[in-house]
């Protein structure tokens, strides 16, 4: 006959693994405690200031593209331009590649002032010399891109209140992790205080 085999010990559950901190026994220590109070607190802290600062970041982010693409629609002009020589061909026209390459060819323009100016932009390849195409010039007679869209101005808003939204968690596990670090210098210091004392008594022992 067999031997019987005594039952495995049942597994520990987990609540009280994970919350070992929180409970009384003579290996807990105070920076223990410390560090689970800690926890709790930036993770309320993080929860509470995440959707306030994906609020304000966001709202300050859309007024200032707001008032940047209202700044350029009122300073930025639309206007003709011809070119000086032809554009370059590309190496395999009617290709994916080819349309959607762009070259820099000089161009003549009038600035705001009624100047006739010269200057380079990007152009499509094989345009002809005498091409005439449309490009924006600021107040100062240089070429410049066109002012900033509403989509744009959306999209740059949304993605500064994503990047909030991100950071506050990370800015939450960093002070953790310096709290973290902190708190294991005092119990190593504590810890070396402590050998300090004993190791004379366990040496004269032998």
């Amino acid at each position: 006959m067999a031997p019987a085999v005594p039952p495995a010990d049942p597994p520990e559950e987990l609540p009280r693994v994970l919350l070992w901190r929180w409970r009384r026994n003579p290996l807990r220590r105070r920076t223990d405690l410390a560090q689970a109070w800690i926890a709790v607190g930036l993770f309320l802290a993080v929860l509470a200031a995440t959707p306030s600062a994906t609020f304000l970041v966001g709202d300050a982010a859309y007024r200032h593209y707001k008032e940047t693409a209202r700044h350029q629609s009122a300073t930025r002009h639309d206007t003709s331009a011809v070119l000086v020589h032809d554009a370059p061909r590309h190496p395999e026209p009617g290709s994916d590649e080819a349309r959607k390459a762009l070259y820099p060819v000089t161009v003549r323009f009038t600035d705001p002032r009624g100047r006739s100016r010269t200057a380079k932009t990007d152009v499509v390849p094989a345009l002809a010399a005498g091409s005439t195409i449309r490009v924006w010039v600021d107040a100062e007679g240089k070429l410049t891109g066109p002012p900033l869209t509403t989509r744009q101005v959306r999209d740059g808003a949304i993605g500064c209140a994503v990047l909030a939204a991100m950071a506050v968690p990370l800015l939450g596990t960093a002070a953790f992790a310096y709290a973290r670090s902190r708190l294991e210098r005092h119990n190593l210091a504590q810890w070396d205080s402590a050998w300090a004392r004993v190791a004379p008594r366990w040496t004269a022992s032998r």
